[in-house]
């Protein structure tokens, strides 16, 4: 499967919306930032409301346009932010591996998000600003074993060093993809087995005298 992104005048196939969740200063805008725009700004500020980018990629030869939703952490504009995630196909849950506590609020977004999100969301758990490993808060295995324990995608990133944010928007834009054409193809196959239905099959219902010989015989003989 080839991955890579540009732009292009061809049809779009599938429009995939995407939020980033978190607290406030974890880095959520310098990673839309980074993979939208390749991008970094030292003297962000913080994100009043909402704000999305958009980002077109090719996936298995589709042409798919990521939407990226970066809706503000601040507790303020939570109940603001909730509407946002209705439609969203996936979701980054970020925290700074450098603050503890950014790590210790991940469950309850994360509960948040389940609450108002639909059911088949892929959900990445995204330690950023790794760059900062020397005051490092939160341990890679609690990470990991966090995410394990919640079924989510996990990776550390570093928007100022550009480390694995390309690899982490691919990953989880070709699992939703994966996701929603699977969803399409069960949709396709039922909608053509109805329509067989409603065709009319002919279903062979053996007479009462075959079976009535049958059952002399034993049921599977021939």
């Amino acid at each position: 499967m080839s991955n890579y992104h540009g732009d292009f005048s061809q049809k779009i196939d599938y429009v995939f919306k995407i939020v980033l969740i978190g607290d406030s200063a974890v880095g959520k805008s310098q990673l839309l930032a980074r993979f939208s725009r390749n991008e970094f700004s030292l003297d962000s500020k913080a994100t009043i409301g909402v704000e999305f980018q958009t980002k077109t990629l090719v996936i298995d030869h589709k042409n798919v346009k990521a939407q990226i939703w970066d809706t503000a952490g601040q507790e303020r504009y939570r109940a603001v932010t909730s509407a946002y995630y209705r439609g969203a196909v996936g979701a980054m849950l970020v925290y700074d591996i450098s603050k503890r506590q950014s790590f210790d609020h991940i469950a309850r977004w994360l509960e948040e998000l389940r609450g108002h999100a639909d059911n088949n969301i892929v959900i990445m758990l995204i330690g950023n600003k790794s760059d900062l490993d020397s005051q490092r808060e939160v341990s890679t295995e609690d990470a990991k074993e966090f995410a394990e324990r919640e079924g989510l995608f996990f990776m550390e990133t570093s928007a100022l060093e550009a480390t694995n944010v390309e690899p982490a928007f691919l990953t989880i834009l070709t699992e939703i993809y994966r996701t929603v054409t699977k969803k399409s193809l069960v949709a396709n196959e039922e909608s053509e087995g109805s329509a067989s239905l409603l065709k009319g099959t002919d279903i062979v219902v053996p007479s009462q005298e075959v079976v009535s010989e049958r059952s002399k015989f034993g049921c599977c003989s021939s």
